[in-house]
């Protein structure tokens, strides 16, 4: 992909492209936009963050959580904290600046003043730095989590350097705690650039205990108001989805309603296999193995072993009230 702050060489021959008129048609096409959602007015500037910045500010901040791993190739024990401290501050100056973007753009989609936006950035920033030592250590619960529960891991550096679930799952506590911190934007931005990179689709509003291990990956996906306890381990192409979606009774147009709990609540120490769809507000009991390629609409209590030949045979009793509360 060109760098597009680089533009591509001009060729020497004139290809005649009709240009001019092609600029005029695609503006009226952007004005018809801003004219329908109420934008209109003069742009000066970029106004939302980039996914292109965000994404070179979450690689130097895995490089400052994990150095000597994912760090530069060049760098000594000896430089180590220098590199973090240096690198840190530069992602973080960078972070505020895609943050005002977010705070700026809140204001105007609800008509709030924005004055406010530089203190409320500089102290939601302030607040994701103080939380990255905690981040790390959820890391470190994750990779060893990945090592214990895979046979083929010959050490916690390979996982860390080579397994998707961990490149997920670490993006994912980062855009965790931003979504927590009121940037959702930012958020979904950064659990999206690892959505492309590992085909592993995690909301950033998901709440996921540590020692959280994905295993292979490949398309598992985990909604928003999913809660996974501690010590949970996946397959791939597992979904943590929704069964229904309830529409917004405000509203005049059928949009359906945000931030209802509609995901399912899976608890400490259970392990889903390849394959299997879970879907609702239900609850996964504590301890439970849920066999490949199930498709789950009930709660199960504690200790429940779930294959599709159990679950022909014989129906589920429910589970107790959800007592799973993920960090």
């Amino acid at each position: 992909m060109s760098d597009l702050h680089h533009p591509l060489p001009v060729p020497a021959a004139d290809q005649h492209w009709n240009l001019d008129a092609i600029v005029a048609e695609l503006r009226q096409a952007r004005l018809r936009w801003r004219g329908a959602h109420g934008r209109l007015r003069e742009l000066r500037a970029r106004e939302l963050p980039s996914r292109e910045a965000l994404a070179q500010i979450v690689q130097a901040l895995c490089g400052t959580l994990f150095p000597m791993r994912l760090g530069p190739p060049d760098l000594r024990d000896e430089s180590e904290d220098y590199y973090v401290g240096h690198t840190l501050d530069a992602a973080l100056n960078a972070l505020l600046a895609q943050v005002r973007l977010e705070l700026a753009y809140q204001a105007r989609q609800q008509g709030r003043d924005s004055a406010r936006a530089e203190a409320d950035a500089v102290d939601i920033v302030r607040r994701f730095a103080a939380g990255l030592p905690g981040i790390r250590g959820l890391l470190d619960s994750d990779v060893v989590a990945a090592f214990q529960g895979d046979p083929a891991a010959r050490s916690v550096d390979e996982v860390l350097l080579c397994y998707p679930g961990v490149v997920a799952v670490t993006h994912h506590r980062l855009a965790h705690s931003l979504y927590a911190l009121g940037v959702p934007l930012l958020a979904r931005m950064v659990a999206e650039i690892a959505h492309g990179e590992t085909g592993i689709d995690i909301h950033p509003g998901a709440r996921i205990g540590p020692g959280f291990f994905i295993d292979h990956g490949t398309g598992v996906v985990i909604g928003e108001t999913a809660v996974i306890g501690a010590r949970v381990r996946l397959y791939q192409a597992v979904t943590l989805g929704a069964k229904r979606f309830e529409v917004d009774a405000e509203s005049d147009s059928g949009a359906l309603a945000k931030g209802q709990p509609r995901h399912p609540i899976v608890e400490d120490d259970v392990v889903i296999y390849a394959g299997a769809t879970i879907l609702g507000r239900i609850t996964i009991g504590r301890g439970s193995v849920i066999g490949g390629n199930v498709w789950l609409t009930r709660s199960v209590p504690l200790g429940s072993n779930v294959t599709q030949a159990n679950l022909l045979r014989e129906p589920l009793a429910p589970s107790p009230s959800p007592t799973t509360a993920a960090a």
